[in-house]
């Protein structure tokens, strides 16, 4: 990891990572297959512009063609996982796992509920307001080194629970032989309606724009690679989306009473995640900086994934020592991390100068990684900075806040000559006609 001493060369190197989708990068066999697909090479935006449209004249042609040829798959079986496809999946799926996915949709329930908001009227100023849910979400699932039924759970239920009427799911079929079974049996337990084994940006774009056999849908949720990414950056607008996410990253903000070897387990479990991860630590005191590096060295030779966990740390790993830990707290503000964790004596004292994380973890007994199954609160967060004015996915993301004005002859006439007045000045005379008319 990268060492950094002092507030000002942190603020440096975190400003120059707030980039959005910066840190996203493609592969030479990601591009050796676009040149393969397309006879040419295409930037990843041009490549998914074009499979966006392919598939938005081609319909349920063009998703199979191009699941055919960038993900070596035919679907011969179709697009749509049958219900005995589902029931079949559960089955193969350990009892074990299958009743931590049933834990976990209860934890995530609850939470949601808790987080619904109310809508509200106030009769005697007129005003008010409704929370009305999407008709039909569809759901990304991702399919590539890992699988991911714990996303399952973190996308449909809040979208169940804000009262979407349909859920459809899209995930790979992974080597041709359909979706991950647990993937399929946690869409059971998360009241998925529909799932369709296919993935990339194909799959946004039959969500985004409907073929023959896929719904079109008014949103898409759910975390993917680059290409994925770009779809749905692309597809805006004709569809809700609920953010653009990068490569997983957290902050650990410890002091000096902090265990090093629980400090380096979260940066680990985030750097095990992708190569493009980033595992940033923080810390007011540097000898707990040199044992965490003792600890990380120790820890990542029993790694299953530490190929992948070393990269991210070589790559885009940071050892920050500053004076304070209100310097550690500026500095998470300005990197707008996805996850924040305050491995302090009192993380509540720091809780409150937090303004910009997509979740914060406070204290040893809440390691990050709960949250990304159990905790509660969606592990769909936002990333790149995008914590600045993003939010952990949620009931929220789901509903559409309609305003509703509701006014009596009395607040009416109240009202009306400043708002005349207003329009006159605008230049909207039938506006102020049709404001004044009412109260004669």
């Amino acid at each position: 990891m990268r060492q950094i001493r002092g507030f000002e060369e942190a603020r440096e190197a975190l400003s120059k990572r707030r980039s959005g989708l910066g840190l996203m990068e493609t592969t030479p066999v990601a591009e050796a297959k676009t040149r393969e697909v397309f006879g040419r090479a295409l930037t990843p935006e041009e490549a998914v512009r074009e499979i966006l449209e392919r598939v938005k004249i081609g319909g349920d042609r063009a998703v199979v063609e191009f699941t055919r040829l960038l993900d070596g798959v035919e679907l011969s079986s179709g697009l749509e996982v049958s219900e005995g496809e589902w029931a079949r999946a559960r089955s193969r799926v350990r009892r074990s796992v299958v009743r931590a996915l049933e834990e976990a949709a209860e934890r995530v329930k609850a939470y949601q509920q808790a987080a619904m908001p109310k809508s509200w009227l106030d009769i005697k100023e007129g005003y008010g307001q409704m929370f009305i849910p999407m008709e039909r979400v569809g759901v990304y699932i991702p399919g590539g080194t890992a699988a991911y039924p714990s996303t399952v759970i973190m996308t449909a239920i809040p979208a169940r629970i804000a009262g979407v009427k349909e859920i459809v799911l899209c995930t790979p079929s992974r080597g041709g032989q359909g979706p991950d079974a647990g993937v399929l049996a946690a869409a059971a337990i998360g009241g998925v309606d529909r799932v369709f084994q296919i993935g990339g940006p194909q799959a946004i774009a039959a969500m985004a724009f409907g073929t023959e056999t896929v719904p079109r849908v008014d949103m898409v949720c759910g975390p993917g690679n680059i290409f994925v990414t770009l779809a749905k950056k692309q597809v805006y607008g004709a569809v809700a989306v609920d953010g653009l996410y990068g490569p997983t990253e957290t902050v650990v903000i410890a002091d000096g009473k902090a265990d090093p070897a629980h400090c380096a387990a979260d940066l680990l479990a985030q750097a095990e995640h992708d190569w493009l991860a980033s595992p940033i630590f923080i810390t007011d005191t540097a000898e707990l900086a040199v044992k965490v590096e003792q600890e990380l060295s120790a820890l990542l030779d029993k790694l299953p994934r530490r190929e992948i966990a070393s990269q991210a740390l070589e790559r885009q790993g940071l050892m920050v020592v500053v004076d304070t830990l209100e310097e550690a707290v500026d500095l998470a503000n300005i990197y707008a991390p996805e996850h924040l964790c305050l491995l302090v004596l009192d993380p509540w004292a720091l809780l409150a100068k937090v303004s910009n994380a997509g979740g914060v973890f406070l204290g040893t007994t809440t390691p990050e990684a709960i949250g990304d199954y159990m905790a509660g609160p969606s592990h769909v967060m936002p990333t790149g900075g995008t914590a600045r004015f993003g939010s952990a996915l949620s009931v929220l993301s789901f509903l559409k806040a309609v305003a509703v004005v509701a006014l009596d002859r009395e607040k009416g006439k109240a009202l009306t000559p400043s708002a005349a007045a207003l329009a006159r000045y605008e230049g909207f005379v039938g506006h102020a006609r049709a404001m004044e008319m009412r109260i004669g």
